[in-house]
C-alpha cells in the first residue's frame, strides 16, 4: 500500500528543483522519496539545520571599539552596572551550571 502526499510550493521553487533533480538523474518525487527515506533511517534530517548568525568575534574597527567604552563609561557613572558575580549566578541558575 502507498499513500499520497500533497505539498504546495512556490513555482519558482518547483522549476528550479525539478530542473536540479533532472540534472541529478532523477526526478523531485524521487528527491522527496529519498529525503524520506534517509530522514527515517537517520531518525532526524538527514542535514544540518542551523540558523546563520554572523560571527560575533569580528574585529571591532578603533572607533567603534573606543564608542563602546564611552559607553560603558557612561552606563558606570550612571550606575547602570551589575556585580560580576551576581551576574555568574544568575546564569548558573538559568542554565542549570
Amino acid at each position: 500500500m502507498s499513500s499520497t502526499i500533497q505539498i504546495r510550493v512556490d513555482d519558482e521553487l518547483k522549476q528550479k528543483s525539478d530542473a536540479l533533480f533532472k540534472e541529478l538523474g532523477t526526478d523531485t518525487t524521487s528527491a522527496v522519496r529519498i529525503f524520506l527515506t534517509q530522514a527515517v533511517a537517520r531518525n532526524g534530517f538527514p542535514f544540518e539545520i542551523r540558523k546563520t548568525a554572523p560571527n560575533p568575534y569580528t574585529a571591532l574597527t578603533e572607533e567603534e571599539l573606543l564608542q563602546k567604552l564611552e559607553t560603558a563609561r557612561n552606563h558606570a557613572s550612571q550606575g547602570k552596572l551589575r556585580d560580576a558575580d551576581d551576574a555568574v549566578s544568575d546564569l548558573r541558575a538559568k542554565y542549570g551550571l
